[in-house]
């Protein structure tokens, strides 16, 4: 984590260099509290006091209240914040300053009617007849980049669960041991996803804790596509001589009798949940017995020209909430990953993958929430 005192020497810097390249304002002075605030006393609210003149000969104060994260909740506090330092203020402006801003976090602060800058180089001045916009500069400070750690394999158990159960209230602890997690990599995950506003706490208070509950099922599921690819797990890949359908009876029995862990994905797991693409092609997850299902089929290995794909998973959380279907007269039941599985592996999908993902999240996973 980045000292507070070094953003704000580092903030002051950009500052002075992005306003003085506008050539309609002119710098007049720059405070922060090291200094001592000679501009005004109003100041010793915030971290930074700007004070600029315009073409206009108009002097405006630009308030600058320093964070040293800027996840959406930070910002959006501090944006309440701001804005009380400056409701009585003439001519004030008011800005977060953070080592980096993100886009949820900087549509915060456009709601609020408050700028933003950060150590990227992404900023927002909006005041008088000046409007500076600077965004999409990535994140370079791998030190802050928390919410990666939101994706691990462990902690991503627990999004699992969470989004399976969209509508659950959760303790710490029951959530660590629904997801097989430790009590701090369960209460780590929970701080970094309040930060990000994925979760809310509720009003119900118990012994143990605040209960809290998903407020961003889209978000934290989109977010996790972009961190996500079923080329993670370890896939190996075969020719059989049956068809996709017969492929997927033979596994299923097969797995059922002999107590095999398996779900079926991709191509084949769409076929079950929302029936919309053509393939030829099975995929499914099994926990272990590769090499005995192989020799049990037939089944040859190939590099080229696979119709089954069996992926060993990466992790066991892979496999949470499977669900199970049946074909028509048929008494034997196909287990199949999770909707939420399901639309992440088909995302990372390039055949068409995409389309069915987008199916299932509007004919089955929006409707949950």
């Amino acid at each position: 984590m980045i000292k507070e005192q070094k953003i704000v020497d580092d903030l002051i810097e950009f500052v002075k260099k992005i306003l003085n390249q506008t050539g309609f304002v002119k710098i007049i002075d720059i405070d922060s509290k090291k200094q001592g605030y000679a501009i005004n006393k109003e100041a010793k609210k915030v971290d930074i006091l700007i004070k600029v003149e315009t073409n206009y000969q108009e002097q405006h104060l630009i308030f600058v209240e320093v964070k040293s994260s800027g996840e959406p909740r930070i910002a959006r506090l501090a944006a309440y914040q701001i804005k009380d330092y400056i409701k009585n203020l003439k001519n004030s402006y008011g800005v977060l300053g953070a080592p980096f801003i993100s886009k949820e976090s900087a549509a915060i602060c456009l709601q609020n009617g408050i700028g933003f800058i950060d150590l990227a180089g992404n900023c927002l001045f909006n005041f008088d007849n000046l409007y500076l916009s600077i965004q999409g500069k990535p994140n370079l400070n791998r030190e802050i980049r928390l919410l990666r750690s939101i994706f691990t394999p462990v902690a991503s158990r627990a999004l699992r669960v969470m989004l399976v159960n969209p509508k659950r209230e959760w303790l710490v602890q029951e959530l660590s041991g629904e997801a097989d997690m430790s009590l701090g990599q369960a209460s780590n995950l929970k701080r970094k996803l309040l930060d990000n506003e994925y979760i809310k706490e509720t009003e119900v208070i118990v012994k143990k804790g605040k209960r809290f509950k998903l407020s961003n099922p889209e978000g934290l599921l989109r977010k996790w596509v972009e961190n996500y690819s079923y080329l993670k797990n370890n896939m190996r890949n075969f020719y059989s001589f049956d068809d996709p359908k017969t492929i997927e009876d033979k596994f299923a029995r097969y797995c059922s009798d002999n107590n095999i862990s398996y779900a079926f994905t991709l191509t084949s797991g769409a076929s079950f949940v929302a029936p919309y693409l053509r393939y030829s092609r099975v995929f499914v997850y099994v926990k272990g017995m590769v090499d005995e299902i192989a020799n049990k089929f037939d089944l040859k290995e190939v590099t080229t020209g696979a119709n089954l794909s069996i992926l060993e998973p990466y992790d066991k959380g892979i496999l949470y909430g499977a669900q199970e279907f049946y074909h028509k007269e048929q008494i034997q039941g196909y287990k199949v990953v999770s909707d939420i599985q399901l639309y992440l592996d088909l995302k990372s999908y390039k055949e068409r993958g995409d389309e069915a993902a987008e199916m299932i999240f509007e004919q089955r996973l929006k409707k949950q929430w």
